[in-house]
């Protein structure tokens, strides 16, 4: 099986091939790209018109087809031009999953400006720092978000609003800048310049603005094509798939947030791309979503593991018609090797998938699905055919298959680096190979294990949570004299924040005043869920560094507060 699989990847990437891959010079570098991939992202947006009748988005009762989409694209983008914005300039896009995250994400990249994606979850201090960090002329946002803005902070800033109750005086109404009947602009974009940046948490307390690339974001979506082309063939030479017979027309839920590779890259970009229908969902609910499989005729749901368990696993699952899943899955940590099983078991028409991949690479790095993931569960499929890997020890020497070492890849998906900061990207990246932060090994096949991370965070439902950011936040309480932040295993999130903390000769102070500190300094998903108040100063290794491993293996949660 993996001898075909082998020999049907090699003839897809070979010279003159749909998925041909070759090198070029990119940034001083050597790098793997895929020859036949477009341009730019605005490129992959434009030859979606040839689907102007078809469905593109639906939210609740609201249906937008290509062709609409299309002409409020257009209109924005014209609006956005007219205001000065352009190539090298930054627009902010702050809101829930609304279908208008998708019109304003492909209306900036048709400036050839670039969008910053804001996480929807931030407080105000979080939302001041990305705006002075990120400096965008613009900013598109929903009343929450516009609520949380700093007032001073929204003076030198064109604020458009989406779906406002309450009108504005500084807030451009969305329905005005994507009024009208105008022709997409005629820009040229560059494959090498920013075409988004993505917040990811920092581990010195602030986040990182990881520069994604259009040369990044359009190879991403070839190999995710590419992924699911490598099955079609085998499918097809083993008699299980009909060569006759086309794949559905992709149906995709957005379960997980727009400002995330995982929704945005992998899922919004790759159904475009193929004239697709996204159906969003207002926040995740496992009965509501598979009320949407069965009415939209969902074919993919993407998500983090544990959207797939509760899908699987709700009281409606057996009465529901799930028959137009094919995929069921998705990235963001990675699956449970019980959950692959029970998903291939329970879908009949769907295979389980994944997909291992960071911020920093615009998408995955590795693919795998159906039999190979059944037969090999703890895997997360061999690197896709635009990058270098390597395994490396501490001292930076490959080691052989089999053993553990640190994943460095290197190819046309890394990120270009970390807006502001030289410092990081020359840490993380260095003559074109990015230190992932993860353990991993290869076995003989190529295929990767991820057993462990290097970097100090929490992977809390598909959001990374660096400890140093919550210890920061932690540490503005004046009573807290020392702390340890780790994960806390947890069944349906995969992780939960845990704290240790030390007072010292502070006293009554209460789990819920720390709960209630951290919530004005940080989003929700990073308040410690489990909290652990500690009599003597925390333990330490002989450098001073607290032993986070030692006390998340020995503090109980069944006592914490």
């Amino acid at each position: 099986m993996y001898k075909e699989y082998f020999s049907i990847w090699d003839e897809l990437t070979a010279p003159g091939a749909d998925f041909e891959v070759d090198t070029i010079e990119v940034r001083g570098n050597p790098c793997r790209v895929y020859t036949n991939a477009p341009g730019s992202l605005r490129d992959l947006w434009l030859s979606s018109t040839q689907f102007a009748e078809r469905e593109y988005l639906v939210y609740n009762e609201e249906r937008l087809t290509y062709g609409e989409a299309h002409q409020q694209v257009a209109n924005l983008a014209q609006n956005l031009a007219d205001r000065g914005i352009g190539s090298g300039d930054y627009v902010a896009v702050a809101m829930r999953n609304y279908p208008e995250y998708m019109l304003a994400y492909w209306a900036i990249l048709s400036t050839g400006a670039a969008v910053v994606g804001m996480n929807a979850w931030w407080t105000t201090p979080e939302m001041s720092y990305a705006l002075k960090d990120s400096a965008p002329k613009a900013v598109i946002l929903d009343q929450e978000r516009y609520d949380r803005i700093d007032p001073a902070e929204r003076n030198d800033l064109l604020i458009i609003g989406v779906r406002f109750e309450s009108e504005a005086n500084d807030v451009v109404r969305w329905q005005d800048c994507v009024t009208g009947d105008a022709k997409p602009l005629s820009i040229e974009i560059d494959p090498d310049s920013d075409a988004c940046i993505f917040y990811t948490s920092g581990t010195t307390g602030r986040p990182k603005g990881a520069q994604l690339t259009h040369r990044g974001c359009v190879s991403n979506v070839w190999s995710l094509i590419f992924a699911g082309s490598i099955l079609r063939v085998l499918g097809i030479r083993n008699g299980v798939v009909d060569p006759d017979v086309e794949p559905p027309v992709s149906a995709a839920l957005v379960t997980t947030p727009l400002f995330h590779v995982t929704a945005n890259n992998c899922v919004a970009q790759g159904t475009t791309l193929g004239g697709g229908k996204l159906v969003h969902m207002y926040k995740w609910d496992a009965g509501q979503a598979l009320g949407l499989i069965e009415a939209e005729r969902i074919t993919a749901l993407t998500g983090v593991p544990v959207m797939a368990r509760e899908v699987i696993a709700h009281p409606k699952f057996g009465s529901t018609d799930t028959s137009s899943l094919q995929s069921l899955g998705g990235g963001g940590a990675q699956l449970p090797p019980d959950l692959v099983g029970k998903i291939d078991q329970s879908v009949a028409t769907a295979k389980p998938n994944t997909g291992y991949g960071m911020t920093e690479t615009c998408g995955i790095i590795t693919s795998i699905a159906g039999d190979f993931f059944v037969d090999r569960p703890e895997s997360c499929g061999p690197a896709m055919p635009c990058y270098e890997t390597k395994i490396v020890d501490a001292e930076g020497n490959e080691v052989a298959d089999g053993e553990n070492g640190e994943l460095l890849v290197r190819g046309a998906q890394v990120i270009r680096g970390y807006l502001n900061r030289e410092d990081a990207t020359a840490e993380s990246i260095h003559e074109g190979w990015l230190r992932t932060g993860d353990v991993a090994r290869k076995d003989a096949d190529g295929f990767l294990y991820i057993v462990d991370r290097i970097k100090d965070m929490v992977l809390r439902g598909g959001e990374n949570i660096y400890c140093a950011e919550v210890e920061s936040a932690l540490y503005e309480h004046s009573s807290v004299a020392e702390c340890s932040v780790f994960g806390v295993p947890d069944d349906r999130l995969g992780e939960e924040v845990g704290v240790a903390i030390y007072f010292g000769d502070k006293e009554n102070v209460s789990a819920d005043d720390i709960r209630d500190h951290c919530r004005a300094l940080i989003s929700a998903p990073k308040i410690p869920r489990y909290i652990w108040i500690q009599t003597d100063p925390l333990p330490r290794n002989a450098s001073g560094k607290f032993l986070k491993r030692e006390l998340r293996e020995t503090l109980d949660t069944e006592l914490a507060i």
